[in-house]
This record gives structure tokens, C-alpha cells and sequence, in this order.
């Protein structure tokens, strides 16, 4: 059974001490991005290409979307277009609405050229990790299934413990406790933060994810769980449905309506330093007025949605992975 260690709270970042048996080869920087929801938003591929188009002026090594990008329909092919315009490598989460209308997951993953959904790679003396958090299981909670089963959870056990590099975990759904975060958080914490301990240094330093259309960073127990704001919008539901848009486009996307979306996409990039920085350069941009603060959207109780998370923009954070 996983040991639950005990759990430290702290907003912000942190330098995180550390024993490293590494050297990074060089610095580098990868482009990333979240739910752009193409099939939510009127203009998914001009965000889409925007930050493609920006990632190949920077000449990042690699670009990493944390899904909720596109269901696998013909429709959808212009926006893969534009997602594969750029000539380097390019990696994909998968996302609780990549798979809405009925489609599969195998489906998903032909159309994106993604070749599993679990899986791990390995650049410039960094290990990158991507978990699906979709799977299904006994007992779930009601809505989308958001859980990190027992084959998975194996496997990263053995990938955690085949690596001496400083690691990051990416999922959809945050592995920070939260409101439609995974249903097994403390499970997870607690398989990074034994990894952390047999390994006798913090070399799972950060686990990023999209889903959750919030900006924030968390400290627990070493690790730091940054949520990736979407590029889009924040989700209201119907209760504080508004049109903001023409009538042809309400029309032709229905959905948006239940939005407070993003006037410009959202995007950052990641500038990882030898010297043991790792950079989240993020952007900035407005809400299509009126806002979800404009029309009285209640905070929750546990501020996790709030005027200080619920912001379209991604913050410029400093995460480190060594002393």
C-alpha cells in the first residue's frame, strides 16, 4: 500500500532542495498549451495557429498541448493541419472531452498521430512523463471519469525508478486536490513523493496539467503542481449562459454561450536553464466583455475558482528543480 505522506500547503513558488546525480546537457525551451477546445470555439484554429506560428519564431526544441484540443472528426482536420505546421517533435495528453460524441480513445490518438497514452520521453538530460487521466473504474464519482488507474500507476512506478534525470508529470486533470482534479490525488502525491524519497532528492519536481481553465501553482510536499490556463476560456454553465458573440456564431457553436472566453489565445513557453530554473513564460490578454465576473459568477467555497485563479492570462512563474 502507498504510504500517504503528510501534506504542506503553499501557495507560491519555492526553491526546492535537492541532491542532484545529473547535469542538464544544455538549456532548451518547449511551447505549451491547453484546451483550446476546438469544438466549443468559433476561432480555434487562428489560436491554434497563433501559438504555433509564435513557437517557430522561438524556435522551441518541442511543443506539449494538455489536451481538450479536438474530437476526431473530418471537421477537425484544418486545425490538425495547423497543429502539425510545426517541423518539430509535437506531444499530446489526452483530455476528458477528446473523446465526446462518441468517439474512442484509439480513434483520438490515430487522428492525432499520438502514438500511446501513457508515456515518457527523455530531452537534454530532462524526463518528461504524460499520464491519461481518464480511466474508468469501480465506484466513480458521477460525470467524466477522472482517474489514474493501477496499470498506469505500475508503470510509473517502474519509469519513475528507471530514471536518475529531474522529472515532470503531465495529466489533463490536476493531480493537486480540487475541485474535478483526479479522484485518487492523494495516491498519486503519494507514488511521486515515494519516487522522491527512494530516489533520496526531489527528482519529481513539478506535475503540470490543463482542464481545470485556472492559473495557479501549488506547493506540496517538494513537488510543485502548476494548473495551465486554457487558451480559450473559463467554463460558466448554463446557470450564467450569455451571448457574447453574432448570431450566426452562437449559432454554429453553441456552446460558447456557456463561456466566458479569452479575447487572445493563451500560451507559454518553457525556458529550462542548466542552472536549475525552469521558467513558465506565460501571456497575457482580456476577457470578452462581459466577464464571469462582470455577471456576478459566485467564487467557490474552497477558492479554487476565484478572481485571483480565474484570469485570462498564465502567469510568468519560476519553478526550480535544484539548489
Amino acid at each position: 500500500m502507498l504510504k500517504i505522506s503528510r501534506r504542506e500547503f503553499v501557495i507560491g513558488s519555492a526553491a526546492l532542495a535537492t541532491a542532484p546525480r545529473w547535469r542538464l546537457r544544455e538549456s532548451f525551451t518547449f511551447g505549451m498549451i491547453a484546451d483550446v477546445h476546438q469544438d466549443v470555439m468559433h476561432d480555434g484554429v487562428e489560436r491554434l495557429t497563433a501559438f504555433i506560428e509564435a513557437m517557430k519564431e522561438q524556435e522551441v526544441d518541442f511543443i506539449m498541448q494538455l489536451g481538450d484540443f479536438c474530437v476526431p472528426k473530418p471537421e477537425n482536420q484544418p486545425f490538425m493541419d495547423a497543429w502539425n505546421g510545426f517541423p518539430g517533435p509535437k506531444y499530446h495528453v489526452l483530455g476528458n472531452h477528446d473523446t465526446d460524441g462518441g468517439f474512442s480513445q484509439e480513434q483520438t490518438q490515430e487522428f492525432w498521430s499520438m502514438p500511446d497514452q501513457t508515456y515518457s520521453f527523455d530531452h537534454k538530460g530532462m524526463h518528461f512523463v504524460v499520464l491519461d487521466g481518464n480511466d474508468l473504474h469501480e465506484g466513480r464519482p458521477p460525470g467524466y471519469p477522472r482517474h489514474v488507474g493501477q496499470e498506469q500507476r505500475s508503470w510509473l512506478v517502474k519509469d519513475l525508478k528507471g530514471t536518475e534525470l529531474p522529472t515532470v508529470v503531465f495529466c489533463h486533470q490536476s493531480l493537486q486536490e480540487g475541485e474535478g482534479g483526479l479522484d485518487n490525488t492523494l495516491e498519486m502525491q503519494a507514488l511521486l513523493e515515494n519516487a522522491n524519497e527512494e530516489a533520496g532528492w526531489t527528482k519529481v519536481f513539478a506535475s503540470l496539467c490543463g482542464h481545470h481553465h485556472i492559473d495557479q501553482l501549488v506547493l506540496i510536499n517538494g513537488i510543485q503542481y502548476v494548473q495551465i490556463n486554457s487558451a480559450s476560456y473559463h467554463w460558466l454553465g448554463g446557470d450564467y449562459r450569455r451571448a457574447r458573440y453574432s448570431p450566426a456564431i452562437e449559432e454554429s457553436h453553441p456552446y460558447i454561450s456557456y463561456t466566458s472566453p479569452y479575447e487572445g489565445p493563451l500560451w507559454a513557453t518553457c525556458e529550462v536553464h542548466a542552472d536549475g530554473r525552469f521558467d513558465i513564460v506565460g501571456m497575457k490578454t482580456d476577457w470578452v466583455k462581459p466577464s464571469m465576473w462582470d455577471i456576478g459568477y459566485p467564487p467557490d467555497a474552497n477558492d479554487y475558482v476565484t478572481p485571483e485563479t480565474c484570469v485570462p492570462e498564465i502567469r510568468n512563474r519560476e519553478l526550480r528543480f535544484k539548489d
